[in-house]
């Protein structure tokens, strides 16, 4: 059959969700166009050998003028990212489920109190996948039709003359089905086999998706109860999430291609059902134990093996830096971290940050500027984040020790209040550096009496006059006793100037509350989930300095 378009629903007034739809024609479009079949297979099939969403399924997300079930787009988007070769899989997911919000909650309401219909009328979503038939049938999947899970009527056209009356009528419903799935669950609670497969068909159900997501704030159950990923469901992302997904992945390919249930799983390698399922559904991180014993039953080639065990080590790492961000003090002052330095650091050694690694206290770090792989260290982070506050602490240690300063503030900045410091040599506080300024400032430097630059918002100065002087003391800081500590915004700072390139070859620096990947560029490591896109947290982030390993710290203050 050849690749063709689907037709696409007729969304009049409903701008949000024709958005949505068109987005992922788009991207089935970027895949190649793959049939309904061809994404089924992609998704693939549970333990029990169901096929998880079916192709008439697929069909109906694309086609039908309804809010898809989160659950089922969710997999349907991460197949066709997967095939059209996007880099950021998870990135492409998320961004489908912010189009899927805007849309949620009005769908929602609109359908939530509305008056029940006559049930015949109720759409069956499931189809039997073993028919031969076109992609284009409808007949229902015999496997389901017996097991599901109070469907909820399809909404009427007429608005409900009492609305206290049809809330009242949507709430005895919601309870109701709430007991059902409660009752069921407790009478299968020990077969794990079984309450798997019941709780999958409560989650295909159209009728009870609705219900999940529209009950909003009142549920009392979790998400992996219900069987439902709904936005009030949602827990905190893992810090290792890539790292973790990526393992479960694996975990699930060697596991399906087996068919091995999580009974199976506990019969097999001696570890409890309810630890694998706990694992999958919380996104925890699996005892390392119970993934040799997975490796040692299914016979695994010894690459597999080493590179499950591999993805563990990467994520136990990405947790414990986690862990040891978590319990740093939200603040601490300047002297307080002063002290806590090495006495025999050396005269260029300059205070970025309080950490701790392992179980050790509280130590101060930061770089020597007078070694490494180039003479700079750089401050990234997004605006708000104390890059300005970080660069201030960098300043005064280096004054404290001895060393003299060239303060570059093209904007307002608190490094201008160190201008009147002993040991500041100059202060350029426009939006240009002059050659010859710059030059004559530098003139007294040597390895004895080193000067360092300190320079804000440096994505100011790409094309300032002193660009010749700055790149020659990227160059050849290390002899002539130079250095540059350089702060910027990470979504402004760009290595298009000759010597802002040269500053990346320093391969360390501080990098504050991250929210973009491309942050790590500046200090020489990658960026993963595990560190990018936390909250704004002025003061907090983590240091590189050039050893391959990152330090979470707080910046003094």
């Amino acid at each position: 059959m050849v690749a063709q378009p689907w037709k696409r629903p007729t969304l009049v007034g409903q701008p949000d969700l024709k958005k949505l739809n068109d987005e992922l024609h788009d991207l089935r479009l970027d895949a190649g166009l793959p049939s309904a079949r061809t994404i089924r297979d992609r998704v693939g099939k549970d333990a029990q050998d169901y096929w998880i969403v079916n192709h008439q399924a697929v069909l109906d997300t694309f086609q039908k003028p309804d809010l898809p079930q989160w659950g089922r787009l969710e997999v349907i988007v991460r197949v066709l990212a997967e095939v059209g070769g996007h880099i950021d899989v998870d990135g492409e997911v998320d961004r489908f489920k912010g189009l899927w919000k805007h849309v949620v909650r009005e769908t929602v309401a609109q359908a939530s109190v509305q008056p029940p219909a006559d049930s015949a009328s109720a759409d069956d979503d499931h189809v039997d996948d073993t028919a031969d038939h076109s992609e284009e049938s409808t007949e229902q999947d015999t496997r389901s039709s017996g097991g599901r899970a109070a469907e909820e009527p399809p909404a009427s056209k007429e608005t409900p003359p009492n609305p206290d009356r049809a809330a009242a009528q949507f709430n005895y419903a919601e309870e109701s089905l709430k007991g059902l799935i409660l009752n069921a669950a407790q009478a299968l609670w020990y077969d794990k086999d079984a309450l798997r497969v019941f709780l999958g068909v409560v989650r295909r159900s159209e009728g009870f998706a609705k219900m999940a997501d529209a009950a909003e704030e009142r549920r009392p159950a979790n998400a992996t109860f219900y069987g439902v990923k709904s936005r009030e469901f949602e827990v905190s992302r893992s810090p290792a999430r890539l790292e973790l997904v990526t393992l479960h992945r694996r975990l699930d390919e060697h596991r399906l291609k087996r068919k091995w249930s999580f009974t199976d799983l506990e019969e097999q390698t001696g570890v409890s059902s309810d630890a694998w399922i706990r694992w999958y559904t919380h996104d925890e991180l699996p005892e390392r134990e119970a993934l040799v014993a997975f490796s040692h039953m299914a016979g695994l080639q010894m690459e597999d093996h080493v590179l499950l065990l591999g993805l563990w080590d990467a994520a136990r790492a990405a947790l414990k830096a986690q862990q040891r961000s978590d319990v740093l003090p939200s603040e601490i002052s300047f002297d307080a971290a002063w002290a806590m330095r090495d006495p025999a650091a050396p005269r260029m050694w300059a205070l970025a940050g309080v950490g701790n690694v392992g179980d050790e206290n509280l130590t101060a770090y930061g770089p020597d500027l007078a070694s490494g792989t180039a003479p700079a260290f750089a401050v990234v982070g997004p605006s708000g984040a104390g890059r300005s506050t970080a660069l201030v602490t960098i300043a005064r240690s280096l004054l404290t020790s001895g060393t003299q300063l060239v303060l570059a503030t093209p904007r307002p900045s608190p490094l201008r209040e160190l201008a009147d410091r002993d040991g500041v040599v100059a202060c350029f506080d426009q939006d240009d550096v002059g050659h010859d300024e710059l030059e004559e400032a530098l003139s007294g430097a040597s390895a004895d009496e080193p000067i360092i630059v300190v320079m804000d918002d440096a994505e100011v100065l790409g094309e300032c006059d002193a660009r010749r002087v700055l790149r020659n003391l990227l160059e050849h800081g290390f002899d002539e006793g130079t250095a540059l500590v350089l702060g910027g915004d990470e979504d402004r700072l760009r290595p298009r100037y000759p010597w802002l390139d040269r500053a990346k070859r320093a391969h360390r620096g501080l990098v504050l509350s991250p929210q973009e990947r491309h942050a790590g560029d500046w200090i020489g490591i990658k960026t993963g989930d595990s560190v990018v896109g936390s909250s704004l947290t002025p003061g907090r982030g983590w240091l590189h300095l050039g050893d391959g390993n990152l330090i979470a710290v707080t910046v003094p203050c």
